[in-house]
């Protein structure tokens, strides 16, 4: 883990441009070499920032959990550049999953289905299942499009904080145990994707997020649940993060 701070390089690429400036390339090519290296890279999505590195790297996955000092049951969520490379990591691809994934990607629809080998147990929490999320951001989409690599990418926080919006809640919260932070000014959203267990009867909504369940209903013509029981933090195979009794933990001070 890095000792020192880490460098925040501004993204500048205008909304009608179809790609970056020259100096934001170098930035972002910065970011990808560190990701393919096993660093681990701050950037943007549509939800919140994330802390990104190589999904398929066990190695580089455990800095993830020691940066957010995250406990080993709590799963990460898999960003993928499209469905074909979201495929590639399903043991199996259910109508569902296709059905949300055709609607909702790029956006904040994560997809719960079974996991193929090379997805390693620490990505999953040592379960069955993998989430899998096409995120709608073009610098998130560049680097995962570059780097040739599904990431894993968690909210860019220590475990238990608030979720951050900008780049400098990444530096807030994560200093030195972060390689680099890729400043893409505020997340639009700023909450974490909904995530829907593909593999239940009736399909499930895990963890609640910018997608409710009447939309999910209208576009899938099923009935959705919604998960309504926290777990027990200690608890193995979990298929989505956000289940635990204590997820967040603001330091606000509270008089009743």
């Amino acid at each position: 883990m890095a000792s020192r701070l880490p460098d925040i390089l501004t993204i500048d690429w205008p909304k009608n441009a179809t790609s970056p400036t020259p100096a934001a390339q170098l930035a972002l090519k910065r970011a990808v070499q560190l990701v393919r290296s096993g660093g681990l890279v701050a950037l943007p999505t549509e939800t919140v920032y994330g802390l990104a590195t190589d999904a398929l790297d066990s190695e580089s996955v455990d800095r993830i959990f020691q940066a957010k000092g995250r406990p080993a049951t709590n799963p990460l969520i898999v960003h993928v550049a499209d469905k074909e490379m979201a495929k590639t990591l399903a043991a199996d691809w259910p109508d569902t999953a296709d059905a949300i994934a055709s609607h909702f990607w790029p956006g904040p629809a994560t997809i719960v289905v079974p996991k193929k080998k090379i997805v390693p147990d620490n990505v999953t929490a040592g379960g069955s299942t993998v989430a899998l999320r096409c995120p709608d951001h073009r610098i998130m989409q560049w680097i995962i499009n570059q780097s040739g690599y599904p990431l894993a990418a968690p909210s860019a926080n220590r475990s238990e904080s608030l979720s951050p919006t900008c780049a400098s809640h990444v530096l807030e919260s994560l200093r030195h145990r972060v390689d680099l932070i890729l400043d893409g000014g505020q997340c639009v959203h700023g909450i974490e994707s909904t995530v829907i267990d593909c593999t239940a009867t009736p399909f499930h909504i895990l963890r609640p997020g910018p997608i409710d369940r009447e939309h999910l209903e209208s576009i899938l013509g099923e009935t959705v649940t919604v998960n309504a029981q926290s777990i027990d933090m200690h608890q193995t195979q979990t298929r989505s993060p956000g289940l635990h009794a204590r997820h967040y933990a603001p330091k606000t001070p509270l008089e009743l």
